[in-house]
C-alpha cells in the first residue's frame, strides 16, 4: 500500500504537526497557496513532491509552479489544482480517479461518480473556526481511499 500525504493552504507556515503527519509518505501533493520556495525544499526532502500554484503564490519563486498537475501512483491517477471552481471535470482524462484541491480551507473527501474529490483543508494558519488539517490517500493497486486528519485540536 502506498501513502500520499496531501496538504494545502500552508501560506508559508509548515507546522511541526504537518511535518510529523507527512513523515513516511511515499509521495506528497500540495494543493497550492504554498507560501515560499523554502517550504518546497522541506517537503521534497520528505518524499517526491507534486505541487500546484495557488492564488497567493506570487513572485519569482512561484513562476515555475504549475497551475495544475497530474500524478500516477499505483493504478490511480490524481489531478491537482488549487481552486475547484476552475476545474472542467468533463475535460479530465478518463483515467483520473482523484481530484486534489485547496483554496477554501474546508476539508472534504467526497466521492462523486467515478471521481474522489479531496480538499485536505488548511495545514497553515488557522482561518476562522475551520480546522487545521491535512489528508492522506492510501493507494492499493487501483483502489484508493482518503482520510482527513485534524492536526491541531480546535480551541
Amino acid at each position: 500500500m502506498l501513502r500520499i500525504g496531501v496538504l494545502s493552504d500552508t501560506h508559508g507556515l509548515l507546522r511541526p504537526e504537518a511535518l510529523a503527519f507527512l513523515a513516511g509518505s511515499d509521495f506528497i501533493v500540495h494543493g497550492g497557496d504554498i507560501g515560499n520556495a523554502a517550504m518546497l525544499a522541506q517537503l521534497a526532502a520528505i518524499a517526491p513532491l507534486t505541487v500546484v500554484r495557488g492564488n497567493n503564490d506570487t513572485g519569482e519563486w512561484a513562476a515555475s509552479v504549475p497551475h495544475s498537475a497530474t500524478l500516477a501512483v499505483g493504478g490511480v491517477r490524481l489531478f491537482a489544482l488549487h481552486d475547484i471552481g476552475q476545474l472542467d471535470a468533463a475535460a479530465l482524462p478518463d483515467d483520473v480517479r482523484v481530484v486534489v484541491y485547496g483554496h477554501s480551507h474546508r476539508p472534504l473527501a467526497e466521492q462523486r461518480g467515478p471521481l474522489l474529490y479531496l480538499n485536505p483543508g488548511s495545514a497553515g494558519p488557522r482561518r476562522f473556526s475551520l480546522p487545521v488539517s491535512a489528508a492522506e490517500l492510501l493507494v492499493d493497486g487501483d483502489r484508493v481511499r482518503a482520510n482527513i486528519v485534524e492536526l491541531i485540536s480546535r480551541p
